[in-house]
């Protein structure tokens, strides 16, 4: 199985992008996990933010691997502990089809996107930015591959 990253939003701060590469690497033998950086919708002054959504969902879906388990993180979602995403990390490997996570822009997703979601997961009730969930979402990632292969990372 192999695991894509979809977010909205390009050219992340230095120091998320090498924490991203630095999680994306201890998991590239477990769950190979590529990110790919959808272009964000025009916002501004006298710009329609719901366009702007509208036209991200659809470069989302224009770049969904066709087959793929879709899981939406959506602050309505389901809030997995790290012991859960293990569980449904176990799940999906047992599916057989590779995962696609979904990482919205400013105004989270449009709705058809989480109309093609399998799945949402939340990480909590906090607002956090967007560029900071592609980190948590792969150091998570690699918690729970590491908590299948009883790797001493995770101490609980």
């Amino acid at each position: 199985m192999k695991a894509r990253l979809l977010a909205v939003g390009e050219r992340a701060p230095a120091w998320v992008a090498q924490g991203f590469a630095e999680y994306q690497k201890r998991l590239s033998h477990w769950l190979p996990l590529e990110l790919v950086e959808i272009e964000p919708g025009l916002r501004g002054k006298g710009r329609d933010p719901a366009r702007a959504t509208a036209d991200e969902g659809a470069r989302v879906l224009a770049a969904l691997p066709k087959s793929a388990h879709v899981v939406a993180l959506d602050g309505r979602g389901k809030p997995w502990s790290s012991e859960q995403l293990a569980q449904r990390l176990e799940h999906w490997r047992g599916g057989g089809r590779d995962l696609a996570l979904l990482i919205g822009g400013p105004e989270g997703h449009a709705a058809d996107v989480l109309a093609v979601a399998d799945e949402t997961w939340s990480l909590g009730p906090l607002t956090l930015p967007h560029m900071l969930v592609r980190l948590v979402a792969a150091e998570q990632l690699y918690r729970a591959a590491a908590l299948l292969a009883n790797h001493p990372y995770h101490r609980g």
